[in-house]
């Protein structure tokens, strides 16, 4: 199996993002939603990356987020990517000049997880790839719920960012069942709700490393 990639998202503190890369995190996830409580500033944004070592990427999440407000975002964080987790278009969510990734609603879908992928796929057709979340269609990411895993495609020409409900506990199990290309996990490396808890941080990664 080709090593899985891990996204440690909603990072909000400069301890978490160093611990996540000291641990082996190919990337960390910023969020700038109003009302989430991993929400961050472009000022605490900056101050989170200003010491994050090489070869580790920066994810900017936004939900239906003006386009003035993520442009002024840009302007002040270096983001490497632009994840959309909202119900932007795909003229809004090439419009930055970044790649960008988009979220697709698993929960509560009538349609099989891989034609609703096609579907995407067909919408957005010049993303680098799909994180598949459980949460429900209008409804933002990190409750903690996971989906069926299993009626993800094997193979698909995007790559698929694997999220909601992953931890420590399942994670190895979640690779073996949906061989996605990356693991995204918030709320499963929490002691409580926005708070990183750097013991669960490393032991996900070990999870991961188990079976990749």
């Amino acid at each position: 199996m080709d090593r899985v990639r891990v996204k440690i998202c909603g990072v909000k503190t400069a301890e978490d993002a160093q611990c996540a890369a000291r641990c082996g995190a190919d990337a960390i996830g910023l969020v700038f939603c109003d009302g989430s409580p991993r929400t961050v500033t472009a000022e605490q944004a900056k101050e989170i990356i200003a010491d994050l070592p090489p070869f580790v990427s920066v994810v900017g999440l936004f939900m239906n987020t003006p386009k003035e407000q993520i442009e002024k975002v840009l302007i002040q964080v270096s983001l490497d990517i632009i994840q959309f987790h909202g119900e932007e278009t795909q003229e809004e969510c090439c419009s930055y000049g970044l790649p960008y990734i988009k979220a697709v609603p698993m929960r509560d879908s009538e349609m099989r997880g891989q034609d609703k992928l096609l579907e995407y796929q067909k919408l957005f057709y010049d993303c680098k790839g799909f994180v598949v979340d459980s949460h429900a269609p209008g409804e933002a990411g990190g409750s903690g719920e996971i989906f069926d895993w299993k009626i993800l495609p094997k193979e698909f020409s995007k790559p698929l960012l694997l999220a909601g409900g992953l931890n420590p506990d399942n994670v190895a199990q979640a690779i073996v069942e949906a061989r996605p290309y990356c693991v995204d996990v918030s709320s499963g490396v929490e002691s409580q709700k926005g708070v990183k808890d750097h013991d669960k941080i490393a032991a996900f990664i070990r999870g991961v490393n188990s079976v990749s």
